[in-house]
C-alpha cells in the first residue's frame, strides 16, 4: 500500500429546490448517490468506503452516517462523517481524496446534502460564535460579510453596483443549469431594488436556503482509467482554517483564499493562474465575494476585482469563466454546496457540464468557505499528475 493519485470518475446531484417535502433525508440521499453511480458505471457493491456530510446541528438530528445507510448504501461498508461548517461539502471532498491518495481504498463516494427547509440555520450559526465577544455583533453570516464588503469599499473604492455585477453574471449562468434552485436572469437595477439585508448587501446580493444532495466517485490511478475514458485528476488540495475569533480577521482581504491558493499553485508550478487556469466554481456566498477573492487568489492585482468583473472576463466566454453553473448564488444546500462546486468542476474537466461547457478545460479550481473565513481548495485537471 503507498501512496496513489486520484481522480474523479462520476458526480451526481438532485434537482435542487428551496423545499422538497417529497422526499427525506435518506431518500434525497439516495437520488445524488444513484445519479453519481450511474454516471461512473458503477453499483454500490463496487464502492469500498463512503464519506457523507451536512450541517447536521442545522436540521438538530445527528449520525448522519448511521440512519442514512438506506439511501447512502453504506451497510456494512467502512463509512466516516465529515462536519465543519460551510466548509463540510469541500472538506468530504478533500476527506474523500486523502482516503484515496493514501490506499487505503480503490473508490470511494464522497455525499454531501441538506435540508435547509428543516432547519434554523441563522440560529445555529449564531452558536458558532464566541457568546461574549463575538455572539451579539455577528449572530448570522450576513452581518461579517457585510464587514468584510465595507472594508473593501473604504479601501479601494468598490461600490453596490460593482457586487450586483457579479449576481447578474451567476444569475445569468444558472439560467444554463437545470440543478441549480435559482434560474432567473437581474439586471443591475433589480439587485439594488431589493431589500437591503445589511449595507451593502441586498437580498439578490446573497445565496438561497436550498433542500439538494450531491455525489462524487474517486478512484485510484490503478482502476480509474479501467472504469472511465473521460477522468477528472485532482492535482492538489489545500485547507486553511485559520481563525477563531472575528476580530482576528484581516477584514477586505480573506488570508485563508491568498494561502490556500498559493499552495496549490506551488504544488501544481502554476506561475499565471489567470492564464492557466480554464475556469473557477468559487463557493462565493454573496456578490463582494467575487469582487474581493479573486484578488486573493491572484488572478487580479488588489483593488482591481471589479474591473476585470466588469470587462467581462468571468462571464461565460470570457477569459477566465467563474461559475458556469450559476454558483452559491443561485444555489446553497449547504452541507453539499461545496461538493457541487467540486463536481461542477470536474464536469468541466471531463467535458460533461452540457450547455454550461466551457471549451479546452485544462485545469479548474473549486473551492470552500465557512467557519470564521474558512477557505478549502481543490485543484483539477485534464493530465495525470506528474508528480
Amino acid at each position: 500500500m503507498g501512496k496513489k493519485r486520484v481522480a474523479i470518475i462520476g458526480t451526481g446531484q438532485t434537482y435542487h429546490k428551496s423545499h422538497r417535502p417529497d422526499v427525506n433525508g435518506q431518500e434525497l440521499i439516495h437520488e445524488a448517490v444513484s445519479s453519481a453511480l450511474c454516471d461512473a458505471d458503477l453499483t454500490i457493491a463496487d464502492i469500498d468506503a463512503i464519506v457523507i456530510g451536512n450541517m447536521d446541528h442545522f436540521e438538530g438530528i445527528n449520525y448522519v452516517d448511521c440512519w442514512s445507510v438506506d439511501g447512502s448504501g453504506g451497510v456494512m461498508k467502512p463509512i466516516i462523517k465529515l462536519t465543519t461548517g460551510g466548509t463540510t461539502g469541500s472538506t468530504i471532498a478533500i476527506g474523500g481524496y486523502h482516503l484515496v491518495a493514501s490506499g487505503l481504498f480503490e473508490k470511494v463516494l464522497v455525499i454531501g446534502w441538506e435540508k435547509n427547509s428543516e432547519s434554523d440555520t441563522t440560529g445555529a450559526i449564531t452558536t458558532a460564535f464566541d457568546p461574549v465577544w463575538d455572539r451579539l455583533v455577528f449572530a448570522g453570516a450576513i452581518s461579517g460579510l457585510a464587514v468584510e464588503a465595507q472594508a473593501y469599499m473604504a479601501r479601494y473604492g468598490a461600490t453596490d453596483r460593482d457586487g450586483a455585477r457579479v449576481s447578474v453574471r451567476d444569475r445569468k449562468h444558472a439560467c444554463n443549469n437545470p440543478h441549480a434552485q435559482l434560474r432567473k436572469e437581474v439586471t443591475i437595477e433589480d439587485v439594488l431594488a431589493s431589500p437591503m439585508l445589511a449595507d451593502p448587501i441586498h437580498l439578490l446580493d446573497v445565496c438561497p436556503r436550498t433542500d439538494g444532495a450531491c455525489a462524487v466517485i474517486m478512484a485510484n490511478e490503478d482502476v480509474a482509467p479501467k472504469l472511465a475514458s473521460k477522468l477528472d485528476w485532482i492535482w492538489a488540495t489545500s485547507s486553511r482554517h485559520k481563525y477563531t475569533y472575528i476580530g482576528d480577521v484581516n477584514w477586505g482581504e480573506l488570508d485563508s483564499m491568498y494561502n490556500a491558493s498559493r499552495e496549490i499553485y506551488k504544488k501544481a508550478g502554476i506561475k499565471e493562474p489567470n492564464k492557466e487556469i480554464s475556469v473557477i466554481e468559487l463557493y462565493q456566498p454573496y456578490s463582494f465575494a467575487g469582487i474581493i477573492w479573486i484578488e486573493d487568489m491572484g488572478i487580479v492585482p488588489r483593488g482591481k476585482g471589479a474591473e476585470y468583473i466588469w470587462s467581462g472576463a468571468t462571464d461565460m466566454g470570457g477569459e477566465l469563466p467563474i461559475n458556469p453553473s450559476g454558483g452559491v448564488i443561485a444555489c446553497n444546500p449547504i452541507g453539499a454546496t461545496g461538493l457541487i462546486r467540486c463536481a461542477e468542476a470536474a464536469m468541466q474537466v471531463m467535458g460533461k457540464a452540457d450547455i454550461r461547457q466551457v471549451p479546452d478545460v485544462n485545469f479548474a479550481i473549486s473551492t470552500g468557505f465557512g467557519g470564521c473565513m474558512w477557505t478549502d481548495m481543490i485543484l483539477h485537471g485534464q493530465k495525470k499528475p506528474d508528480f
